[in-house]
């Protein structure tokens, strides 16, 4: 929806850690619409840590401080892991107007339309959702009635960015953020889920060419998960580095000189001062 790889995805839950925002503006001066998309961790129950806590506790306060909510669920149906952020939901009271815009992704999967209705009633007897927006994210499709549902509980005033921003993270976040994404999606059930990416070194060149040159440490927990990340002969960490590589030119506009490392640093997911060195506070 905005336009820019700024939240990472993987198939591994709570891929997200910390508040990313996505600002979208559309319109043209003075008839503009600003949405600012804050993209929350992933609820997280499975993990107990000092950084899952700071995570599920960011997810409630992003809930209390936005004017809207958008609820995703897929198009296969109500999920356990669905019903858990669904009691996170304001309360509406009888005489109040919802908040809550109800998202069914994935609509392009499913064999008819007419196999969305049972989704729709089930969901309107969850909770009084303000709208129910069945959308296919991937192909772009019904993301403009999306966003015309959210513009209504939006309220008026002055921007908040300028038109051409699309985030609120510096380039540095951004490119942690896509080495790890790599590693998730490359090691899937192999990654050890403590595993996180430091900046260490990031050096723009003087001349004509601006290349930058960036040293990134993929941090791990214990010793055992040091050689999944490297994999053999240091493929996998070599391959980590190449894709990321390409999608921080990709986002740069320029070329990039990319070195990763993997050290063990054990316990950080439970210790405030690491958590805080890697901006995760």
């Amino acid at each position: 929806m905005v336009g820019e790889h700024v939240s990472i995805t993987s198939r591994k839950p709570q891929t997200t850690r910390q508040r990313v925002l996505g600002v979208l503006t559309r319109g043209t001066p003075p008839a503009t619409e600003q949405f600012i998309f804050v993209d929350t961790p992933g609820f997280q129950r499975k993990h107990r840590s000092l950084l899952t806590r700071r995570m599920n506790d960011s997810v409630t306060a992003a809930l209390s401080g936005v004017d809207a909510v958008v609820l995703v669920i897929e198009s296969r149906g109500w999920t356990v892991q669905d019903a858990e952020v669904l009691k996170l939901l304001p309360k509406v009271a009888p005489d109040q107007t919802s908040r809550v815009v109800l998202a069914i992704n994935k609509t392009d999967l499913m064999t008819s339309r007419d196999a969305l209705l049972p989704i729709m009633a089930d969901a309107a007897q969850k909770y009084p959702f303000a709208a129910i927006v069945p959308v296919a994210a991937e192909h772009g499709r019904q993301l403009d009635s999306l966003l015309d549902e959210l513009a209504w509980l939006l309220p008026e005033g002055e921007p908040l960015f300028d038109a051409d921003q699309f985030t609120d993270r510096p380039v540095r976040f951004l490119a942690a953020e896509l080495i790890r994404e790599k590693a998730f999606r490359l090691l899937g059930e192999e990654l050890p889920y403590g595993i996180a990416v430091s900046i260490d070194r990031w050096e723009e060149s003087d001349d004509s060419s601006g290349r930058v040159g960036i040293i990134a440490t993929l941090l791990v927990e214990r010793d055992s998960h040091k050689g999944i990340v490297i994999g053999a002969g240091g493929a996998k960490l070599r391959e980590i580095g190449r894709l990321a590589r390409a999608d921080i030119e990709q986002m740069l506009g320029k070329s990039v000189h990319l070195e990763t490392h993997v050290r063990v640093r054990k316990g950080w997911a439970d210790s405030a001062r690491d958590l805080k060195s890697l901006g995760y506070e």
